[in-house]
């Protein structure tokens, strides 16, 4: 990740035309109409691949019983995968110059969220991270490449930074070597002590030198990404209920979840998008805080979706559950987007105790929805679409006496 602008006279805008190799400088911070690229889309389509993979296997974890290792297992996955696309998304957004070099990377790294998706089934059933760290360091050596070719075109303390980036990113993927060969109990506090060594290594690089990054383009690579990620929700439930119905002829008993469903996902897209970012992201704490606050948002929203499949298993009979632990897998990452949204989006542009309350005690209720059986999910669902009008309400209200 990275954090304020660089001085606009070091900053570029991206070149038109042919596409030779370029020095990788800056872009400008204020370049005008700076959109997301189709090379950006591809990528964070690729890497929806892997959350999906991460998000089958939590569903079946949760309902053969072991929702506590299926959750810390599906926090460590995670955690590689937002992190490898957080970083290549505020590198892109500094020094994407989109030329032939640039491109074949990025790919590069788009191969290597396949490989790390092709082994997460190992790293859940039988805790064997191989392939999921030969992914991750396929993606992370890319991005060294990467910011050794800044290094490259530049000088300086900008020079410096990069090379501080590139060195941490690779001390930081020797860290990982011990998930491979740490004991299975210690494992835990290996990632999270390399977890956190990866979040330091911006803080580390930047002490001199902040690199630029386009505060428009970056909310927008964040609100694709959370689109992406409601949307996979979306298919994983709708699968999970067509096979269900398919097998077992449960349509009637399905009706709720799959209604309570789409209420929280379109509630979630609606609060989430309800109000622009970009215009909050200006100094760097912002920018670290918000950044890196998404992890909570991007993974509660994919395990939304895992909560809606076990749902629907546990409705049908096929997931050795209760019908309060099925429950649970649906609200309480719900209540946990709330209120990460809340956190990091909604409380900036509240006015007033009413208005600032509403995401938080619309958390409340929902995990309080848990308790009401088979309708816990349609009730949740509710009470989101109900938090939703709520704020459409006091906003319009508060525009018309302004107005007034």
């Amino acid at each position: 990740m990275t954090s304020r602008s660089a001085p606009e006279s070091a900053a570029a805008p991206r070149p038109s035309g042919h596409w030779p190799l370029r020095r990788m400088t800056a872009r400008g911070r204020d370049e005008a109409h700076r959109v997301a690229s189709p090379l950006e889309l591809l990528f964070d389509l690729c890497f929806v691949v892997a959350i999906a993979q991460a998000g089958a296997e939590l569903v079946h974890a949760v309902a053969e019983g072991h929702a506590g290792q299926g959750i810390l297992d599906y926090a460590m996955v995670f955690f590689a995968i937002w992190w490898a696309w957080m970083n290549f998304s505020w590198f892109a957004s500094a020094y994407d110059n989109d030329d032939v070099l640039y491109r074949v990377v990025t790919l590069v790294q788009i191969a290597g969220v396949l490989v790390l998706a092709a082994g997460v089934s190992e790293a859940f059933e039988s805790h064997d991270f191989l392939v999921v760290w030969l992914g991750y360091a396929i993606m992370r050596f890319a991005m060294i490449a990467q910011w050794l070719r800044v290094a490259r075109s530049t000088g300086g303390t900008e020079r410096t930074m990069a090379l501080r980036y590139a060195g941490g990113v690779l001390l930081c993927q020797i860290a990982w070597l011990g998930l491979l060969f740490a004991p299975e109990a210690a494992r835990p506090w290996v990632f999270l002590a390399a977890a956190v060594a990866e979040l330091c290594v911006p803080l580390f690089a930047e002490k001199a030198f902040t690199t630029s990054w386009h505060p428009h383009h970056i909310s927008e690579r964040y609100g694709l990404f959370t689109i992406i990620v409601l949307g996979e929700t979306i298919a994983a439930a709708t699968v999970a209920v067509k096979s269900a119905v398919d097998e077992h002829d449960a349509l009637s008993e399905l009706l709720p979840i799959a209604a309570g469903g789409l209420l929280i996902v379109f509630s979630a897209w609606w609060i989430y998008f309800a109000v622009p970012i970009h215009g909050h992201l200006r100094s760097s704490g912002q920018a670290f805080l918000w950044g890196y606050g998404h992890y909570l948002i991007f993974a509660s929203a994919a395990a939304i979706g895992a909560g809606l499949e076990v749902a629907v298993e546990q409705t049908v009979g096929t997931a050795h559950i209760s019908a309060l632990s099925a429950s649970a897998a649906v609200t309480l990452p719900t209540a946990l987007y709330l209120l990460a949204v809340w956190a990091l989006h909604s409380r900036h542009f509240k006015v007033g105790i009413a208005q600032q309350l509403v995401l938080p005690t619309t958390a409340l209720l929902v995990i309080l929805c848990t308790f009401l059986g088979d309708l816990a999910v349609l009730a949740a669902g509710i009470v989101s679409a109900l938090a939703v009008t709520a704020g459409v309400m006091m906003t319009t209200r508060e525009h018309w006496a302004h107005d007034g």
